[in-house]
C-alpha cells in the first residue's frame, strides 16, 4: 500500500477513504510542496481525530468541535422561527442521544431538521455526530454539523421505560421514573419578568438505587400537597437539571406525576454519626432517642420561624438534629426510625456538632421494618445505619428506645414536681418576648425575666428555677 494508504488504514474517523485522499491532495497543494503526501496525510489524519472524544461524558461546551457516537432515544418536533432579516423560517429539532455514560440533547438545524421531520432518523439508530457544543437551556447541547448513521456500532442504552434514579443525567428529558414519595413541601409562589405568577414545590422521590429531589412547576404544583409520605408515584415527561451540585428532576406543563400500585423498596445509605464532620452536607439515619419541644422564633424580617431538635442515635454514636420550618411539623417520637437526608453538619452547642435539616433537606420517618445502611464512604464500622436497631441487630433496639423515651418523659415529669433549686445556666437565645426561651445545648428553658435580650445572643441566667422555668435574678 502506499502511504496515503497506511495512515488511512490506523486512522479511526468518520471519513471515506476518497474523501481522505482528496483532503490529502488538498493539503499537498496549500503547503507548495512543502510536505510530501504522507507528511499531509499524518497531518489530515491528527485533524480528524483531534476532536473526537471517548464519550458523552466527556464533552464540554468550552469545545470547538466534537465528534462522538450516540444512540437516539428521542426525537422531538419540528419548531419554524424567524431569522433577522431574512424571508424564509429557520427551522429546528432537538433529539435526545445516549450512550453508557450520559445522554445530550443534538440540535439538528435547517435541511436536517426537514430531513428528520420527515422520517429519515428514527429512534434506536446509532449516529456518528460532528458537532459544536455548548451551555442550552437543558444543559449541555451539540449544534450537529454533520451526523451519519453507523450500522455496525452498539450502544448498550435501553429505550423506553423507565429510568432508575442513579442513572439519570444532567440534560435528560422525556425521563420516566419511579419512586417511593419520601417527603414533600408546600406551594411557593414568585413573580415571573411578564408579570405573571408562578408557582412551584417540591416532593424527595426514593427507589431501590438513590433518591432526587423533584420540583413541580405551576398546575403540577399542587400533586406536592395532594401526595402521602410513602406513595408509590411515576414521574412521567420529566427533565433533569442541576442545583447547587445536586442532579433535579423537574416536571412542568408537559409532564405529570401519577399514583401507581407498584410496590418500590428504599433502602438508604447512611453515614456512620461518630464519621460526620464540620461544614459537609451528610445523611444519617438511626433511633430518635429524645424530641424537644418545638419553638417559634422571630427573624430578622419580621417573619416567625420554628424549630424543634431531636435526637438521633446509631450504633456509632449520636447527634443532635434540628428540623427547621415544616420540617418541625414532622410526627415522630422516641423510638422512630428516621432518615435525614442533605443535612448539613455545623457547630452546636457545647462545642458539639449539629445536624441541620433545612430548606434543602429531606425526613423521612421509615416504617417497620424499614432499614437503612451506612456507605461505604464512612469510617468506622460500616454496618452503622437502622440496620443496627432492627430486631436482633446489635445496639439498642426500638423497644428500648421506646423505653428510654418513656424514662426521658418520666424524669421530665418529676422535675417539674421537683423543689425550688438555685442554679447557674449559660445558653443561646432562641425566642424573646414573653416567655424567653434560652437552649443551653441539652434543653430548652422558659426565662421569667424584665431585661432585654436579643435572638442569638449567648447569655448567663442567674436565678431560681421549678421544672422547665426559671425565674432570673441575673442576666449576664
Amino acid at each position: 500500500m502506499g502511504a496515503i494508504e497506511d495512515v488511512y488504514e490506523d486512522l479511526d474517523a468518520d471519513v471515506s477513504e476518497e474523501d481522505f485522499r482528496e483532503a490529502v491532495e488538498q493539503k499537498v497543494e496549500q503547503m507548495g510542496g512543502l510536505a510530501d503526501e504522507e507528511t499531509a496525510a499524518m497531518l489530515i489524519a491528527h485533524e480528524l481525530s483531534e476532536n473526537e472524544v471517548n464519550s458523552i461524558a466527556d464533552i464540554e461546551s468550552g469545545m470547538e468541535e466534537v465528534k462522538f457516537l450516540a444512540k437516539v432515544t428521542s426525537i422531538g418536533d419540528l419548531r419554524t422561527f424567524e431569522r433577522d432579516g431574512e424571508d424564509d423560517d429557520g427551522m429546528v429539532i432537538n433529539v435526545e442521544a445516549a450512550d453508557e455514560t450520559g445522554s445530550v440533547r443534538l440540535a439538528f438545524w435547517d435541511e436536517q431538521a426537514g430531513s428528520i421531520d420527515e422520517g429519515s432518523l428514527e429512534v434506536g439508530q446509532v449516529l456518528r455526530i460532528k458537532g459544536r457544543p455548548k451551555d442550552g437551556y437543558n444543559g449541555l447541547e451539540v449544534s450537529v454539523d454533520k451526523a451519519e448513521p453507523d450500522d455496525d456500532a452498539e450502544i448498550d442504552v435501553e429505550i423506553g421505560g423507565t429510568s432508575s434514579i442513579d442513572s439519570l443525567s444532567m440534560g435528560q428529558s422525556d425521563v420516566d421514573a419511579r419512586g417511593i414519595v419520601l417527603g414533600t413541601e408546600s406551594i411557593r409562589t414568585f413573580d415571573r419578568d411578564d408579570g405573571s405568577e408562578g408557582r412551584v414545590s417540591n416532593l424527595s422521590l426514593g427507589d431501590e438505587t438513590g433518591r432526587i429531589r423533584v420540583t413541580l412547576w405551576d398546575e403540577q404544583a399542587d400533586r406536592a400537597e395532594e401526595l402521602d409520605t410513602g406513595t408509590a408515584v411515576e414521574v412521567v415527561d420529566g427533565y433533569v437539571r442541576e442545583r447547587d451540585g445536586s442532579l433535579e428532576l423537574h416536571v412542568g406543563d408537559r409532564g405529570a406525576v401519577e399514583e401507581i400500585d407498584d410496590e418500590i423498596d428504599f433502602s438508604p445509605e447512611t453515614d456512620p454519626i461518630d464519621s460526620v464532620e464540620i461544614e459537609t452536607t451528610v445523611d444519617i439515619g438511626g433511633v430518635v432517642r429524645s424530641v424537644d419541644p418545638k419553638r417559634t422564633f422571630d427573624r430578622d424580617d419580621g417573619s416567625e420561624g420554628q424549630v424543634r431538635n431531636i435526637r438521633v442515635q446509631d450504633d456509632t454514636g449520636d447527634i443532635r438534629v434540628a428540623l427547621w420550618g415544616e420540617k418541625a411539623d414532622t410526627d415522630l417520637g422516641p423510638g422512630d426510625e428516621v432518615f435525614v437526608a442533605d443535612a448539613e453538619i455545623q457547630d452546636g452547642w457545647q462545642d458539639d456538632l449539629e445536624a441541620s435539616a433545612g430548606w434543602g433537606a429531606t425526613v423521612v420517618v421509615l416504617d417497620d421494618g424499614a432499614t437503612a445502611g451506612s456507605s461505604s464512604g464512612g469510617g468506622g464500622d460500616q454496618s452503622a445505619g437502622l440496620d443496627a436497631f432492627a430486631e436482633g441487630g446489635g445496639g439498642a433496639s426500638s423497644d428500648s428506645a421506646s423505653e428510654s423515651g418513656t424514662e426521658a418523659s418520666s424524669s421530665s415529669d418529676d422535675a417539674v414536681a421537683e423543689t425550688v433549686e438555685k442554679v447557674e445556666i449559660t445558653g443561646t437565645v432562641v425566642q424573646t418576648g414573653d416567655p424567653v426561651i434560652v437552649d443551653d445545648g441539652e434543653e430548652t428553658i422558659n426565662v421569667e425575666t424584665d431585661a432585654s435580650v436579643q435572638l442569638g445572643q449567648q447569655v448567663t441566667l442567674r436565678g431560681h428555677r421549678q421544672g422547665d422555668r426559671l425565674e432570673a435574678d441575673e442576666i449576664l
